[in-house]
């Protein structure tokens, strides 16, 4: 996406997928959804409505531990947070932690899952924090261009627990599902009606900062705008929102030209409402994935929240070595790295074996 700001660029993909997926696959895949919708208790709506508002700040404040950590470290230490809230609060808030997690076998072995998964967060922010003391100040400038570890631990720590939201929706909207199924609609897809509600709440709250950012840049034109204008606060050719106007990856490319011509500051308005489109949807089917899985986990789909952190975090630090955040650092850091990689697969085999005894046991 070329010459959006950042809050346009954002909001258009949000919309996308907070909004349009969710309906459309809803629609696609369940029977009735908007009757559906119409008989959830208030109740319901209400507190799965508000844990994803709650998940949306998670999710603006988390790019902000991307800018000030780095992918590898910031992805490690907010999905920790994020990991252990929101696996342990779902079955708290139910009143089922001791009957399911320590009584039962079962149990246990999903709740040892869990410490193992927490014990490879620790040792890959561990490697996180070995190898900015390597590192000069020029080094992690270089590979992390704003890193500022102390400040990146407290967003972290804020975005984490909050985006732990999205796990305690999909427990508030368990209703929902149930009424989908009542419907005749397939267990598999159940959780797509909840979907639509919980992500109503994250676009709220996204939203409502994105109007804000487009009001203080004067960037609301964007949206329609065939040419961009020339704004007194942009001073290079490729920086355009500073931390507080832009908490999030730099996700377009937004260059002010120097000089006057139309055609250098002509805005691409169809493909970037493609890219954008393209970018929503692909971030959607996370959740559209997750909820699938989630139906098939039985008396322990909470646990299905430690998998999909698991595997966040797996992957994001293997992008964070591919691009670079860890050149300059030691074999000795790396390989903490390495081996937090792999207690976090062990994390998910020891789940996955917690919950086929249960399957097993049928209980």
């Amino acid at each position: 996406m070329k010459r959006w700001s950042w809050e346009t660029a954002w909001l258009v993909a949000g919309v996308f997928s907070w909004i349009i997926a969710p309906w459309v696959f809803a629609l696609i895949n369940t029977n009735d959804v908007v009757q559906v919708l119409r008989e959830t208790p208030r109740e319901t709506w209400f507190y799965t409505y508000l844990f994803g508002a709650m998940w949306g700040m998670g999710g603006l404040t988390f790019g902000l531990t991307m800018r000030y950590l780095g992918m590898s470290l910031g992805m490690a230490v907010a999905l920790g947070y994020c990991t252990v809230f929101g696996t342990l609060i779902p079955p708290v808030f139910k009143g089922e932690f001791h009957a399911k997690l320590i009584e039962s076998e079962s149990g246990r072995w999903v709740l040892a899952g869990l410490v193992v998964c927490v014990v490879g967060i620790v040792i890959n922010a561990l490697a996180g924090k070995a190898k900015e003391a390597e590192m000069n100040q020029e080094q992690k400038r270089k590979t992390v261009k704003e890193f500022n570890f102390k400040k990146g631990i407290l967003v972290a720590t804020f975005s984490g627990i909050m985006s732990a939201g999205m796990a305690f929706g999909f427990t508030a909207g368990d209703p929902i599902s149930e009424i989908s199924r009542q419907y005749g609609t397939d267990p598999l897809w159940s959780g797509l009606p909840v979907l639509i509600v919980v992500l109503l709440g994250g676009f709220t709250s996204n939203f409502i900062w994105c109007l804000i950012l487009n009001i203080k840049n004067r960037s609301g034109y964007e949206y329609l705008a065939s040419t961009q204008r020339h704004a007194a606060h942009l001073k290079d050719d490729t920086v355009l929102e500073n931390v507080t106007d832009a908490p999030a990856f730099e996700l377009t490319e937004s260059p002010v030209s120097k000089c006057d011509d139309n055609k250098s500051r002509r805005i691409p308005l169809v493909f970037n409402y493609l890219f954008a489109a393209a970018a929503g949807v692909t971030w959607y089917f996370q959740f559209f994935f997750y909820s699938m899985g989630e139906s098939q986990m039985g008396d322990y789909k909470f646990s299905s929240w430690t998998l999909h952190m698991a595997s966040i975090i797996l992957f994001s630090s293997i992008w964070g070595l591919a691009l670079g955040e860890w050149k300059g650092a030691s074999a000795k850091s790396k390989g903490r790295l390495f081996i937090g990689l792999g207690v976090l697969v062990l994390s998910t085999i020891i789940i996955g074996y917690g919950n086929y005894i249960s399957g097993q046991s049928g209980h």
